[in-house]
């Protein structure tokens, strides 16, 4: 791993921290040329004077040069430009997830809608354990706010639903993540023992968002790369990773970092799939690969039978059809799963068709 300034615009310069403005960097890169992008971007906080605890000691709030505009004005043009680079480095199926707080995240949004980007949620990250409000004049701010968006609508990004629902124990992964901030171990230091930045962010955020929105071998951009959150994470993931960061100590931190991070193994990276993702088969293969025999019964949890036909449709009584129309007649149903209903006999046990299916994927992925 690299420190470059510059890259041709006919190249991609895989897992390196470019260096240097990050419109400037972006406009280095070649169009369409990455899967997905996480900014966390400056959240121009407008802090007026220092912050103390009740102890009079001082917060070590964000007030580094980096993140202070003179104006509002000046924010949105910042955020219209590199927006604006990070559109066309997308490919037309690419995602672009950004992070911020009340002070930038309604302004990033409408640019967002702006340039054509098309939001599909807005995620809500509830810290666990966040600052308290010291002066007791408002509101605990315990969250900070994602918005997650394609490229383009109707694009068709990249979303693991089976595996953010098995990450989060069967259940349907919400749009409120409560993770912790950063501290402990995790917390990186700087020669001086101090954080090495303020902002830094939790390597669970990362991971839940790589995992659910892209695949081994995606190509991640991080054009506000601080200490290497981003790419420490793609890195273990197998996905491959460019940051760009334009302050020297943040870079010098991230190398080190990275410098350690070790990728799973290639077991260890596959995730669970969609059914919708796996291959089509046909119930009428079954048919005529001779799993299922023309005139055999199949019958459904209830006790409904139907005769598997020549041609891989069913009959049961003046019913015929698919395996999932004769279902949702037998039934009364609107729709029926066929491949779950029915169920052919072996050997004295009662078995369900789609562990035929299965084993023709099987077939097809070696």
């Amino acid at each position: 791993m690299t420190t470059k300034t510059k890259t041709p615009a006919a190249t991609l310069p895989l897992n390196t921290i470019l260096s240097g403005d990050c419109i400037e960097a972006m406009r280095a890169l070649p169009d369409a040329s990455v899967d997905l992008i996480f900014a966390d971007p400056p959240y121009n906080l407008q802090l007026k004077g220092t912050l103390h605890r009740p102890n009079n000691t001082q917060v070590d709030a964000c007030d580094d040069h980096w993140d202070q505009f003179d104006s509002f004005r000046a924010y949105d043009e910042f955020t219209k430009a590199w927006l604006a680079e990070a559109r066309r480095l997308l490919k037309p199926n690419g995602a672009l997830w950004v992070i911020g707080s009340y002070h930038n995240i309604f302004r990033v949004g409408a640019e967002l809608q702006n340039q054509g980007f098309w939001i599909l949620n807005d995620v809500v990250w509830r810290k666990s354990n966040p600052m308290p409000n010291f002066r007791g004049k408002r509101l605990t701010n315990a969250h900070e706010t994602m918005i997650w968006a394609s490229r383009d609508e109707g694009a068709k990004y990249t979303f693991n639903y089976e595996a953010l629902k098995e990450l989060n124990e069967g259940v349907q992964m919400r749009s409120d993540w409560v993770i912790p901030i950063c501290n402990g171990g995790e917390r990186l230091k700087d020669d001086k023992g101090d954080k090495a930045h303020p902002t830094q962010k939790p390597e669970a955020l990362l991971h839940r968002i790589l995992v659910g929105c892209t695949k081994p071998g995606d190509v991640v951009l991080d054009p506000f790369f601080g200490t290497g959150t981003t790419g420490a994470v793609a890195k273990m993931l197998g996905r491959d990773w460019i940051g760009i960061e334009r302050e020297e100590a943040y870079r010098k931190v991230a190398e080190k970092r990275l410098s350690k991070i070790r990728r799973f193994d290639k077991t260890a990276l596959e995730v669970t799939q969609s059914k919708r993702a796996e291959p089509r088969v046909p119930f009428g293969q079954l048919v005529e690969r001779g799993m299922l025999r023309p005139g055999e019964m199949l019958v459904s949890p209830r006790g409904h039978m139907a005769k598997v036909r020549a041609d891989g449709t069913l009959i049961a009584d003046d019913v015929r059809g698919s395996i999932h129309k004769v279902g949702a007649t037998l039934e009364g149903a609107p729709s029926c799963n066929g491949w779950t209903y029915w169920h052919f006999r072996r050997d004295g046990k009662t078995v369900s068709i789609d562990v035929l299916r299965q084993q023709i994927r099987a077939e097809m992925g070696r």
